[in-house]
C-alpha cells in the first residue's frame, strides 16, 4: 500500500458551527483580527474555508471561538484561491 500525503487542517468553531480553514489562511493573523475584533462592539472577520470558500463571521465581545488543529489527508484544491471553488457543503463532511 503506497503512503498517503497528510497535510494540516486547521477549524474555527464559533456560534455552533465548524469551519475548516483553507490551507494558505494565516492562522496567526486570524487569531490577531478576531481578538480586535473582540474590543469593539461587533466586526467582521474574513477568512477562506475548505472550497476556497469566502466567509465573514461576526466576532462581538460575547462571541466564543475554538481553533483546532488536526492532520488530514491531502487534497491539492485545497489552495484557498476563491476565484477557483470546488465542492458543496456535503464535500466538507
Amino acid at each position: 500500500m503506497a503512503d498517503q500525503k497528510t497535510m494540516i487542517q486547521t477549524e474555527i468553531r464559533a456560534a455552533g458551527v465548524t469551519y475548516p480553514l483553507a490551507q494558505d489562511q494565516d492562522l496567526d493573523g486570524l487569531k490577531r483580527r478576531i481578538e480586535e475584533a473582540l474590543t469593539t462592539a461587533g466586526t467582521f472577520v474574513d477568512f477562506v474555508v475548505v472550497g476556497n470558500r469566502q466567509v465573514s463571521l461576526l466576532i462581538t465581545p460575547h462571541s466564543q471561538v475554538a481553533i483546532t488543529v488536526a492532520t488530514v489527508l491531502f487534497d491539492a484544491r485545497d489552495t484557498g484561491d476563491v476565484d477557483f471553488p470546488f465542492g458543496g457543503h456535503y464535500d466538507l463532511l
